[in-house]
């Protein structure tokens, strides 16, 4: 009962995500910034 219930689960976010209403909630703030593409590196003070 527990796979055909994970089954489901996986089956409807594929069919949403075909629809176009799911969404990425990652909000990138773990990326450090970048300055003309290159990895801004922070200093020391």
């Amino acid at each position: 009962m527990g796979f055909l219930f994970f089954l489901l689960f996986f089956l409807s976010l594929a069919v949403l995500s075909a629809l176009g209403l799911t969404a990425d909630s990652r909000d990138s703030a773990d990326w450090k910034p970048s300055d003309g593409g290159r990895r801004w590196q922070s200093h020391r003070c």
